[in-house]
């Protein structure tokens, strides 16, 4: 079956990130062991172990409606039911965005309902998700195909209502559809649909968003300002028969195009319905070459890879399943749209904890490796000494107290400096925040809220969304400024240290604000297609801006708090790994003092002493095996590089 595939790889990516959890605690019960332990080592290792445990992969489907958007839905995760779960007919039948999810804490499967009212208040469907009470929820049976066609039918409901009441919820009187009843229109019952089902890939961490069509997108702006930029892939939905409709070309432009960034790999276009073409008069060559046309053009007008148009049938996928004809599902071509989520998808996913999480582990852990391997050093140093000086081993153990406390003094003089330095980091680190807080981003929000309310004209509120954005941007100048002297300081630190030791040289870490400046751009482009459609002051404009800056500001505002925080655990861990090195190497002297201080009091033979320090050079080589078959397993390439031969983090780590 088509999907198997992808459920093995899935499946892979969950081991892979299984293991490396367990490497990870592992690693922290080593340190203990060894006395290797600190604070801030403890509190990286438990971010790193947080994001692996909370990672998960989202797929969005968008498109205007009649593209086959449910169909594809149907055919991916619903096939076995032997009939359509999700209701999908011609016409619109997905009326609201909906996620589909495995939550492991619910009892049950469930599909949860937000009322379209809802829209008149200012709250996001991310704030409402955390109030229960404003959802309709309603069991769903797994087991019960018929109970469960009934709960979804819900999904596509509708309800009418006066047009004044539509218009100010926000949908725009144009794409209303009226009713038998008098100044009457019907609008979708829900605002947005969240589905807890227990499916192999959703139980592993996949997300699905459905989304309905262009009215949707334009009228939901949390859709297009928060959760199609946070999917790992957005699949583009057009249809075989019509081609790249205008209005397809304005969902694309408006909503997805930009969400693109830097890695054009999210953005994929599912050319559907390709059954349309087959022609068994013209035979089955005629029919791929006018799909490789099709798909040529399709690439061309949407401005990507023909690579990324995938051609295929999801009613003829769903068709082939369902009856389990091979033959019928292999020239549906859903296996290309598998593939892609195996080839790619995973591995950005691959790579981003490769990024985020394991280079800095396998730092910490090369870093721990030197430690101990120069504790064994010393023992095997001391051992030799003591075995070729049997006759004056009292005075060989005092020779190797002194110079050992003399190395203790000095790394205790370097760590003294370091905490200097760490101190005026953090006064640094303090002028960082204090360009960036929260109070001052009130300060913009409030004076927004005043100037939006008080605005009568359209140039009123473009004004004041440009003054917002400009404020919050000469913020981050301000930051920018001051993370520049705090890189150099931080730069100017490490190049000592690696002068220092060019053995041990360690990559500087730099506060890094791009990201969040692109982040920033990314919300004010959104904003500027949003405030340069307002062509007059309607009542359903006036309740979208507000709805659309309530949106808006949130995603602002957690900007703001990610940049904060970074921004405070950057000052805090900068110096930390040469802080770190310091401190280990002091501990491992103090270590060694204590045992050739026993040693020296101890009434034993020279050759007893000589056996003592041999059973703990063994132990420290027992611990450094442990250390090189934990950095074995995290340096292992992931599942998708794997099956490349491409080996990933060869060289992690070093510096």
């Amino acid at each position: 079956m088509s999907m198997e595939r992808l459920e093995r790889q899935v499946d892979a990516y969950v081991a892979w990130k299984r293991d490396l959890v367990r490497e990870i605690t592992r690693y922290r019960s080593w340190l203990a062991h060894n006395k290797l332990s600190s604070e801030a080592v403890d509190a990286r290792l438990e971010r790193a172990l947080k994001l692996l445990r909370t990672d998960h992969i989202t797929l969005a489907f968008v498109g205007e409606f009649s593209r086959g958007k449910t169909e594809l839905i149907n055919s991916l995760f619903f096939s076995e039911y032997g009939q359509r779960i999700l209701p999908s007919r011609a016409g619109r039948t997905t009326m609201c965005p909906t996620e589909l999810f495995f939550d492991s804490r619910a009892e049950r499967s469930y599909i949860r309902l937000l009322p379209i009212e809802t829209r008149l208040e200012d709250a996001s469907i991310a704030q409402l998700k955390r109030t229960p009470r404003h959802w309709l929820q309603l069991p769903l049976d797994t087991r019960d195909p018929d109970s469960m066609i009934e709960a979804f039918a819900q999904v596509a409901m509708t309800k009418s209502m006066p047009v004044e009441l539509a218009i100010q919820l926000g949908f725009h009187p144009d794409a209303l559809e009226e009713v038998d009843s008098a100044n009457e229109v019907r609008v979708p019952a829900w605002r947005h649909a969240m589905v807890n089902f227990d499916h192999p890939l959703l139980r592993q961490g996949l997300r699905i968003l459905d989304t309905p069509g262009l009215n949707a997108l334009g009228s939901e702006p949390e859709l297009t300002l928060s959760m199609l930029p946070s999917a790992q892939a957005i699949v583009f939905l057009l249809s075989a028969d019509a081609g790249v409709t205008a209005s397809d070309m304005d969902i694309w432009q408006q909503h997805i195009r930009q969400l693109d960034g830097e890695n054009r790999s999210s953005l994929f276009a599912v050319l559907n319905k390709i059954d349309v073409l087959w022609d068994d008069v013209a035979g089955e060559v005629f029919v791929q070459e006018a799909i490789t046309r099709m798909r040529a053009v399709t690439a061309q007008q949407l401005g990507i890879d023909s690579q990324d148009v995938l051609p295929l049938s999801a009613k003829q996928a769903l068709l082939g399943k369902i009856r389990g004809d091979q033959a019928l599902l292999e020239r549906s071509q859903l296996d290309s749209l598998e593939k892609l989520l195996c080839e790619r998808i995973l591995l950005q996913k691959e790579q981003l904890i490769e990024r985020q999480v394991l280079g800095q582990v396998v730092t910490l852990l090369q870093s721990s490796q030197r430690i101990l391997g120069q504790r064994l050093e010393k023992v095997h140093e001391q051992s030799t000494l003591l075995a070729g000086r049997r006759e004056d081993s009292g005075q060989t153990l005092f020779e190797l107290t002194a110079r050992t406390r003399h190395d203790h003094n000095q790394h205790h003089k370097r760590l003294l400096h370091l905490k200097t330095n760490q101190r005026l980091l953090q006064r640094q680190g303090e002028l960082l925040r204090e360009a960036i807080r929260a109070e001052r981003l009130e300060e913009h929000l409030t004076r927004l809220r005043r100037s939006l309310t008080g605005s009568l004209t359209t140039l009123g509120i473009n004004l004041s969304i440009l003054h917002f954005f400009r404020a919050v941007e000469q913020d981050l100048g301000q930051l920018e400024n001051e993370a520049n002297l705090a890189n150099k300081m931080v730069a100017a630190i490490y190049r000592r240290h690696n002068e220092d030791n060019p053995l041990q040289a360690v990559d500087i870490p730099a506060f890094r604000l791009l990201p969040y400046q692109q982040e920033l751009k990314h919300l004010e482009r959104k904003a500027d297609q949003f405030r340069l459609q307002l062509k007059t002051l309607l009542t359903e404009q006036r309740t979208l801006t507000r709805r659309f800056f309530a949106t808006l500001v949130q995603e602002v505002i957690s900007l703001h708090q990610r940049l904060r925080l970074e921004a405070e655990q950057w000052s805090d861990d900068a110096l930390m790994p040469l802080v770190q090195h310091a401190l280990e190497n002091k501990q491992q002297l103090e270590a060694h003092m204590l045992r050739l201080k026993s040693l020296t009091l101890e009434s034993r033979q020279n050759s007893q002493r000589v056996e003592l320090l041999g059973r703990y050079g063994r132990e420290l080589e027992q611990q450094l095996a442990q250390a090189a078959e934990m950095l074995r397993t995290l340096r292992r390439p992931a599942p998708i590089r794997r099956q490349g031969k491409v080996v990933s983090l060869g060289n992690a780590g070093h510096g």
